[in-house]
């Protein structure tokens, strides 16, 4: 019989704290061989030094609990998945912190004057090629999405409450009021992120009692900067791969990221669309999520509101924005799938396709 390691033999071999492992017990990220019935005492099997390692390694490259659960949960059965899985999470960071590096460029070129590290906005400018669609769907009695779609500003809001169709079309007049904006990044993610304190007043004004979700991104001629509030989503489609670039201020994403849902539950769950962050009017206004992206030609970028991210699964949505349609055929294909027999229109379904062109 294989004699068991105690959880401080343990934490040696694995190279993780015996606060972590029992932090990984609680989640069912790491459950000893055997505890012991009396004293609580954990005791791990030999043959579990291997995972904890990788959850050692995820962790280290600071990939939320949810994510690492599921890359050790497809490592034992499909490690090539577990791979693409580890692949595609790297692929995010870079992205944000190639975002950061451009706001970092920014403060340098204020603070200090040029460096190497300032980066020329629209130094190859190019457009955008765009479409946006709105629907009421199959079952609300009126349509509270607004949809924007123009060579520099897209834009989705999902408005909620007996006057959302006003707060979300009070929330997209004030973000439409800042164009033309600044070119520089530090710049203009100010003006959005003053624009979306705009918007939270605005609607605070034009719709007491409800509110509004937003997510707008504003076009420089190489890069997207985007604001994010609530539970729209964006996408970028890029040689093939589709990437999602927000996260939902939900109670439900909370969930997810603390280890305590799984992606699946989470779809399913009563609560999913219980925002944490919405436009309303409230003392303070929440605080968008402020993202900039380089752009290039052959890029495509989607928003939407859950109506069709909540009830379209990603792999579809990916198929049909790789298919090589224009943004209009593409937007109608996407409404579609959301108003199909067996998914029925639940809600609102808005959404804006934007493909970067020479």
């Amino acid at each position: 019989m294989e004699r068991l390691m105690t959880i401080g033999e343990f934490a040696r071999a694995s190279r993780l704290s015996a606060k972590a492992l029992r932090r990984y017990d609680e989640l069912g990220l790491l459950t000893p061989a055997r505890v012991d019935a009396y004293s609580g005492y954990r005791y791990y099997a030999g043959a579990q030094v291997e995972r904890a390692r990788l959850v050692a390694w995820l962790r280290r490259i600071g990939m939320p609990l949810a994510e690492v659960r599921d890359v050790c949960a497809l490592h034992g059965t499909d490690p090539g998945a577990a791979a693409r899985t580890v692949r595609a999470y790297w692929a995010r960071v870079e992205a944000e912190t190639a975002a950061r590096r451009d706001l970092a460029a920014s403060l340098v070129d204020r603070l200090g004057g040029p460096t190497d590290m300032t980066t020329t906005m629209n130094a190859r400018p190019y457009g955008l090629l765009s479409a946006a669609l709105s629907e009421r769907g199959r079952v609300r009695a009126s349509n509270q999405d607004r949809a924007h779609a123009g060579p520099r500003l897209l834009a989705v809001a999902d408005g909620y409450g007996e006057a959302g169709e006003r707060a979300a079309t009070a929330a997209l007049a004030e973000i439409e009021a800042l164009l033309p904006a600044p070119e520089r990044p530090g710049d203009l993610l100010n003006a959005l992120e003053e624009g979306v304190r705009r918007a939270d007043t605005a609607v605070g004004a034009a719709a007491p009692g409800s509110g509004t979700t937003l997510t707008a991104g504003v076009w420089t001629g190489d890069r997207l900067a985007l604001a994010h509030v609530g539970d729209g989503r964006a996408y970028l489609l890029r040689d093939g791969a589709l990437r999602r670039l927000t996260r939902d201020h939900t109670v439900v994403q909370e969930r997810v990221e603390a280890g305590e849902l799984d992606p699946a539950e989470a779809a399913a769950h009563p609560d999913r669309a219980l925002l944490l962050r919405a436009l309303d009017g409230a003392d303070g206004g929440p605080v968008p999520d402020l993202t900039l992206y380089e752009g290039k030609p052959g890029d495509r970028w989607l928003l939407c509101t859950d109506g069709l991210s909540a009830v379209v699964p990603e792999a579809e949505l990916h198929g049909v924005l790789a298919a090589g349609a224009g943004p209009e055929d593409t937007v109608r294909a996407l409404a579609d799938l959301a108003l199909a027999d067996g998914r029925g229109g639940p809600d609102n379904v808005s959404c804006v396709v934007a493909d970067v062109v020479p």
